[in-house]
């Protein structure tokens, strides 16, 4: 048997990414492996069968008061008339019946409020609801009334000017959007799943008007919703991001000390098709690294899955790299599991069910950014539930590497080659790439101290050469001393005239005479 095969707890078959009813989306581990079309259905069937529970349980209660109310007036009467008379309803009962059918009739209610058109509203209101943004409302809560920061004012006036383009639509997306959010500013009692009811709600709402309204045309109903969820959740973040209604906060330190307790998983434990000797492959972890990491300081849903598909392309990129051929999803799970330990991302739990709760459904359940998150949820669940069986090891290995006693040992590795006081096995990738370049640095500091002595070897031979140079020329100086002869004062007379170039002919007399010109006549 293979390596690979040995460690079947990294494989995950690209079927059980699916949703568990058949549906053909993808599932997710935050919703029982369910897509989110199918977990609302379930929840919602799960709340249906909840409430009509405890109106069984409510009326038994009521049946049980009201005989012991009965028997006690039975046993206390003193006229024979008063067994006659029947007990008056329960008063908690009747308010126990006044909050079901108020919990039961509260979404529809709501959602009729969202969409319905106010006739109240002036035709002067209605012409300035770009010049309110986004300061409008008579009795804004105190999450709306405070100060905006720099990017939620950006994307207002970015959604304003992409609305302006719709014209009398955009201003009735732009009004039920602003009463959606100050909606949800009063509803802090709200459990995180309610909270994602809500918006969940509002998205699909939201989605059939304007598939009514464009005719259609999924295009432009997407790229609207995308807008619409950019803006709404950028001014709700603060309010739904690892709301304290939920154990977030605690399961992300959960997470992140499981992961720092896994620090000693090297590449070859999980089997990962990476050579970060290569330096493209070794970008494109860092880049894979710094995507994942980076998801953390978006506050769009859809900003945050747009660094989880970014950061698996680029570890699809190191994997065709290593191979030398197109990677393959066996391949990239164990990488993207890899690629979460070194990074540790900050609050990894939170941002999952950040985007689980409040991301358009339609992105989860289809398209790559579908997949690369069910693969991002897939690589979480296995490091949580990692064993020495799914890395090859022994439990004795393994739980002396968790508690800190020991690190695994690199193959071929001698212990003269090991850092000194890394401990008996300092073999991670991390560890080798430092030593790599540990040696670098020294052979690089001593070619620099070559450089630097044949420097001043040379400097010294210019000097001793521009003295040599300097006694040779003084030397010869010496020897032959300038001499400098003045010419004959102008009174003088020339007694040699000065020589012709053919004076040294003797035989000129032999020589025809010149040519003289001749004048012709015009």
């Amino acid at each position: 048997m293979s390596q690979r095969a040995e460690r079947r707890g990294i494989h995950v078959d690209q079927s059980e990414l699916l949703c568990k009813k058949g549906c053909g989306y993808y599932g997710n581990a935050a919703w029982q492996g369910l897509c989110s079309k199918c977990w609302r259905e379930e929840y919602q069937r799960a709340r249906q069968k909840q409430i009509q529970e405890d109106w069984a349980l409510a009326e038994k209660l009521q049946r049980e008061e009201e005989e012991a109310a009965y028997a006690s007036s039975q046993g206390g009467q003193s006229q024979p008339s008063a067994a006659s008379q029947v007990p008056p309803p329960l008063a908690p009962f009747s308010k126990f019946e006044e909050k079901k059918t108020n919990e039961k009739t509260r979404k529809v209610t709501t959602v009729k409020k969202f969409f319905s058109p106010s006739s109240r509203t002036a035709p002067k209101k209605a012409l300035a609801w770009r010049a309110k943004e986004p300061h409008e409302g008579k009795a804004p809560s105190p999450s709306i009334s405070r100060q905006s920061s720099l990017e939620t004012d950006r994307v207002s006036r970015d959604f304003v000017d992409f609305l302006k383009n719709l014209q009398k639509p955009g201003r009735e997306i732009h009004k039920q959007c602003r009463a959606f959010i100050e909606g949800m500013s009063n509803k802090k009692d709200l459990s995180a799943d309610e909270l994602s009811e809500c918006v969940q709600d509002f998205y699909q709402n939201m989605s059939d008007r304007l598939m009514a309204h464009f005719k259609g045309s999924s295009e432009r109903v997407e790229r609207v919703m995308d807008q619409v969820e950019q803006y709404i959740m950028t001014r709700l973040y603060k309010n739904v991001f690892c709301p304290e209604t939920t154990d977030d906060e605690k399961k992300d330190l959960a997470t992140q000390n499981r992961i720092r307790a896994l620090h000693w998983v090297t590449i070859q434990m999980l089997c990962v098709p990476l050579d970060e000797e290569i330096p493209e492959v070794s970008d494109s972890v860092v880049k894979a690294i710094t995507d994942v990491i980076e998801m953390d300081s978006r506050r769009v849903p859809r900003d945050k899955l747009a660094c989880i598909t970014s950061c698996s392309k680029h570890i699809f990129n190191a994997i065709r790299v290593t191979k030398s051929e197109p990677a393959s999803a066996d391949d990239f799970l164990p990488a993207l599991i890899y690629i979460v330990l070194k990074a540790n991302p900050p609050r990894l739990q939170s941002n999952i069910q950040y985007i689980t709760r409040f991301c358009n459904p339609s992105r989860l359940m289809t398209g790559e950014d579908g997949y690369y998150f069910t693969n991002l949820c897939c690589a979480v669940a296995f490091i949580e539930k990692l064993d020495a069986q799914s890395l090859n090891l022994s439990a004795e290995d393994f739980e002396r590497y968790m508690s800190g006693q020991g690190s695994p040992s690199g193959a071929g590795m001698e212990a003269d080659q090991m850092w000194a006081g890394s401990g008996p096995a300092a073999a991670s990738p991390a560890v080798a790439q430092a030593q790599r370049q540990l040696e670098a640095l020294t052979a690089l500091t001593q070619r620099q101290e070559q450089v630097l002595s044949g420097v001043c070897e040379l400097q010294a031979e210019l000097q001793q050469w521009e003295l040599s140079v300097m006694r040779q020329v003084k030397g010869i100086l010496d020897r032959y001393p300038l001499e400098l002869r003045h010419p004959p004062p102008d009174s003088a007379p020339i007694t040699d005239p000065a020589p012709t170039i053919d004076s040294a002919n003797t035989d000129d007399d032999r020589l025809p005479p010149p040519l003289t010109p001749q004048l012709f006549a015009k």
